[in-house]
This record gives C-alpha cells, sequence and structure tokens, in this order.
C-alpha cells in the first residue's frame, strides 16, 4: 500500500472511531485533547493544530522511548485522551502492547507509519519493525508529518481544516529552511573530521541526509547493552579517523562513550567528548532543545562546533525563530 492509501486508510479508521466515542460535534467548541507519546511528535501536533488541540506529551526530556514502560497514570491519560499520537515502527517498543489495547478502544494514530512509505527508509533486519525509527534526525523528511497530522485533525475538527493546513504549510517551509541549513553547517566541518561517532544509532538519517558518517557503539534499540566487541571495534574507528571529539546523548548513560573515549587516549589519540546530543527525545522546558526545531539546531551546533565547523546564520524562514533565543539569522 502507497503512502497516500495508507494515510487515507488511517484517517478513515481515526473517523470511524470519532464516532464510536462520541464524534467531533460532542465537544466541537473544546480543543481536542491529545496525548503524544513523544516531544518530536508532541510538536508536529502543537505547531500544525494550534488552538485547535490541547497536546500532553507522556515522555519527557531525558526519557528513552525504546525501554519506557508506562504507568498505571500513563495508561489512564491515555485512556481519556480523544486521540492517541505515538511513533510507530516499535519507537516505544515496550509500549506497543498498551498502545495495542489502546487503539482498539481509543482513536491512535501512528503518525510516522502514517506519513511515509518503508521502503524509503532506512532498513534494520536486527530491529522489530525492520525500519530504522529515528525519522526526525531528517528535517525534510520528518516535515511529512505535518500534512498527514493536519488530514487526521480535521476528521475530527472539520472546522479547523483551513487552519491546520496553513499551519502544516508553513512547518513544511520552516523544516525546509533548516535542513538546508544543516547541510551547509556540516558543510563546513573539515572533510577528515567528518565522522558522528555517538552512543546509539539513532543518526543514520542524519548522517545520510547532511554528509556526515555515523558511527555508534550501540545499534538502533537501545534495549541491549553494547558489548566489550562494540567498544573495541568504535575504538578502532575513532583512532583510525583521528575524529577529534565524539559525543554523549542526552537519554543513555555516557559511560560507554566514555570508556571508548579513555581506551582512544590509552591508544594515544587525544578525543574529547563534544557534548551531549539529543537523540530520542527534546530538551528541558525552556532550553534551545525544547522544540523540534531547537532539537536540531542545537545538535548541529553542538557537532559542527566540536568537529572543527563553523555555524552559518540561520535563514530567514527560521528568523522569528532565532529572535526569540538571541540566535543571528540572515
Amino acid at each position: 500500500m502507497n503512502v497516500a492509501s495508507r494515510v487515507g486508510a488511517s484517517v478513515a479508521a481515526l473517523a470511524a472511531a470519532a464516532i464510536v466515542a462520541g464524534g467531533p460535534a460532542a465537544a466541537e467548541q473544546q480543543p481536542l485533547s491529545i496525548v503524544a507519546t513523544v516531544g518530536m511528535i508532541a510538536d508536529v501536533a502543537e505547531n500544525v493544530g494550534g488552538d485547535c488541540v490541547a497536546v500532553t506529551t507522556l515522555m519527557g526530556p531525558g526519557t528513552d522511548p525504546h525501554e519506557y514502560q508506562p504507568t498505571a497514570g500513563d495508561v489512564r491519560r491515555l485512556s481519556e485522551a480523544d486521540l492517541i499520537l505515538y511513533g510507530g515502527y516499535m519507537l516505544e517498543e515496550q509500549m506497543s502492547e498498551v498502545l495495542g489495547r489502546l487503539g482498539e478502544r481509543r482513536p491512535a494514530l501512528a503518525l510516522m507509519e502514517a506519513a511515509t512509505d518503508p521502503a524509503e527508509l532506512i532498513a534494520d533486519e536486527e530491529e522489530a519493525a525492520g525500519i530504522d525509527m529515528h525519522l526526525w534526525m531528517d528535517a525534510s523528511l520528518w516535515s511529512r508529518l505535518a500534512p498527514t497530522f493536519a488530514e487526521a485533525l480535521a476528521e475530527f475538527r472539520p472546522e479547523c481544516r483551513e487552519q491546520a493546513e496553513r499551519n502544516a504549510e508553513a512547518y513544511v517551509e520552516r523544516l525546509a529552511a533548516l535542513h538546508g541549513w544543516v547541510a551547509d553547517a556540516i558543510a563546513t566541518i573539515p572533510e577528515a573530521h567528518r565522522y558522528l561517532v555517538t552512543a546509539h544509532d539513532a543518526f543514520a538519517y542524519y548522517g545520510e541526509a547532511y554528509g556526515i558518517e555515523v558511527i555508534a557503539v550501540q545499534g538502533i534499540s537501545t534495549m541491549a547493552e553494547a558489548s566489550v566487541a562494540d567498544i573495541r571495534e568504535t575504538v578502532d574507528a575513532v583512532v583510525e579517523t583521528g575524529v577529534p571529539a565524539i559525543f554523549v546523548e542526552t537519554t543513555i548513560n555516557p559511560r560507554t562513550v566514555q570508556a571508548v573515549a579513555e581506551a582512544a587516549r590509552q591508544r594515544g589519540h587525544a578525543v574529547e567528548i563534544g557534548g551531549a546530543l539529543y537523540s530520542d527525545a527534546l530538551g528541558e522546558a525552556g532550553s534551545v532543545a525544547a522544540t523540534y526545531v531547537g532539537m536540531i539546531f542545537a545538535n548541529t551546533r553542538t557537532i559542527t562546533e566540536a568537529l572543527g565547523g563553523d555555524l552559518p546564520p540561520l535563514p530567514a524562514a527560521l528568523a522569528d525563530w532565532a529572535e526569540e533565543w538571541g540566535l543571528p539569522s540572515a
């Protein structure tokens, strides 16, 4: 089934579920109550839905969605939502059974699955879904979720259709500008240093989209611990490439990356910890990484500066966001 067909099927299912749950007319004047599993999904819903939605994020900053197990309170919040939004492709691996059960009773949408064609994504046979689920690392790819959500929202709030479609178009334009800026920033890193060494393999889409080779200690999921062989292989790559910095992640214990850095130093290569990257969760409220745009900006700034590149000014399409954070723009 192609993307258009799957989106249509998803939205039709949501419409039917909305009727069963009381339908859009039941609370026409109230914002649609949405519980999103992760901050990146919530960001799409908030930006596209505007005042037509009230979005709650289940997993906050620093939370690993691969390992997260819902509490009784989480299940209650999900059960009370007008719409459950989750990523799919087994991103919420430990929640899959709960989401499946809730999806039989409440409207629920796997937004990444509805918006993308698996044939276009990075395959990984070791994962349950057979797909690398870290789509948000490519801003252009992530922008596809906006019109898909706008279409779904219109089934619940028909009066919000035009607003949602306008917001989705603006979101897509903003992410297109972000996409180009990230590519320009990474291109300033000396070619010999264009290696991104991280704790787990969450940055493959980033590497593919922006021209930097990714080396990870662990695989896509964090469910399995890194082995001594994994660490040794990463140390070999760090020493061989001579990369000046490697990176920890905000959702993963830094010990494996620290072990890689220490072992590389013992072999005569003075590699540094270049900073913490946001891989599977947004940053703390009030930080520059608290939104999706900010997450990608913060990661790119950390990577570019640690590896010897120079940040270009942010594009005019991001001027309002840049001004809010006191950042230079074109």
